[in-house]
């Protein structure tokens, strides 16, 4: 069996544009991957469409080591752009060997690792200004059943934290708590948004209450500073969704810089990738919970990770806070209720492109808002789900 055809397809999904690959062999089995990156699905198409599919074309989809591996080290610039083009195919190859194999990939890479996998919200606050607003929306997203939240409580934060601005991100922290209550933790979102000390200041004043981890208080890339932070404080820390090589993981956890890393399956090199750096991880004692922001096959992918790693901790979910036609952007199951996961059962990651859906939302230029414009929680597009906040 070989594959013999490549293709591409791209959705917009308000501030993003999912893309998703498709491999053929020449027995008529199809194999589905995704390689949305923010801001930049254009580049990773014309990698996935040229370069990729020049190294793929003609390859047994079952020899994952051999051709993903020459593909990593043959790219030889590294980056976000070309790793998820890589990752795209990998997670395409992993749903033709479930499909052959007749299994789901989770049992083909370790099998069902963990009785029980739950999500955590995320995509839920866009709109929201005030502490109130926060509250009002954090209450919605408690009564559908998660466990978790996780949230960006800054505006345009960038480094220094005025005083203001501190207060009021610890103000919208604590209205979140008390909306939640005790029983249901909390992720906070940095972004890399600060400098090591004010981030020690901040992640202090959150000491007291249920935050389960800080995310990426500091630049991602560092992590000597990462690991200061840590030592620093009380509170978990966590990165790695901005890391993409097999090296940077290892450095990360042999510093052990964080509590939690965040891989993410579409960007860092796909399923294989991923397991290989949990087990690292879990060679440190430090646990896993896969960053997961983008579409649906993305999603499935890290899914079948999640339920297969005993270090796994919490899924990232934006499933029930996306684009109102993210579902009918492929066929098959959703694994999401009241807040946890279930197991896959289909042969591969279980799930089908649905061409005329995709094509219904065709591709919106630069969709994706900066983080630094005090607009950019209104580019949240679920926020239709839920009640306004005002």
């Amino acid at each position: 069996m070989k594959i013999k055809k490549l293709e591409t397809f791209m959705a917009n999904a308000g501030q993003r544009n999912y893309l998703f690959v498709r491999l053929t062999t020449d027995t008529g089995v199809t194999g589905i991957g995704e390689a949305t990156l923010e801001w930049q699905e254009r580049a990773v198409e014309v990698l996935v469409n040229e370069w990729v599919a020049s190294r793929i074309i003609g390859k047994d989809p079952f020899d994952i080591e051999h051709v993903v591996g020459g593909m990593i080290r043959d790219q030889y610039q590294g980056g976000s752009t070309v790793m998820t083009a890589i990752s795209s195919v990998e997670i395409a190859m992993w749903d033709i060997i479930g499909k052959v194999t007749g299994q789901p990939v989770y049992r083909l890479i370790g099998g069902q690792a963990k009785r029980e996998l739950n999500a955590y919200a995320n995509g839920w606050y866009g709109g929201c200004e005030s502490p109130r607003d926060f509250a009002a929306r954090a209450r919605q997203v408690a009564a559908g059943g998660y466990r978790a939240l996780k949230f960006d409580p800054f505006s345009t934060a960038w480094k220094q934290l005025d005083p203001a601005e501190e207060d009021h991100a610890v103000a919208v922290v604590e209205a979140v708590a008390d909306a939640i209550g005790p029983d249901m933790g909390m992720l906070i979102e940095v972004h890399g948004r600060l400098g090591v000390s004010d981030a020690v200041r901040f992640i202090d004043r959150l000491d007291g209450l249920r935050i389960l981890w800080c995310e990426e208080p500091v630049a991602p890339e560092s992590a000597e500073l990462l690991r200061e932070v840590k030592d620093r404080c009380r509170l978990p820390i966590s990165s790695g969704e901005r890391l993409y090589t097999h090296a940077d993981f290892a450095r990360l956890i042999n510093l052990r810089a964080v509590d939690v890393v965040q891989m993410d399956v579409a960007h860092c090199g796909g399923i294989a990738m991923a397991k290989k750096i949990a087990s690292m991880a879990a060679a440190q004692d430090i646990g896993i919970s896969p960053h997961c922001s983008v579409g649906p096959v993305a999603f499935a992918a890290a899914l079948h990770v999640a339920w297969s790693t005993p270090n796994m901790l919490l899924l990232e979910s934006f499933a029930e806070f996306d684009v109102d036609w993210r579902n009918d952007l492929v066929n098959g199951w959703n694994p999401l209720s009241n807040g946890r996961l279930a197991l896959p059962e289909a042969p591969g990651l279980g799930i089908e492109l649905d061409e005329p859906a995709i094509s219904a939302h065709p591709y919106r230029p630069l969709a994706f808002p900066s983080l630094w414009d005090t607009t950019w929680r209104d580019e949240f597009t679920g926020t239709a789900k839920l009640a306004p906040v005002r």
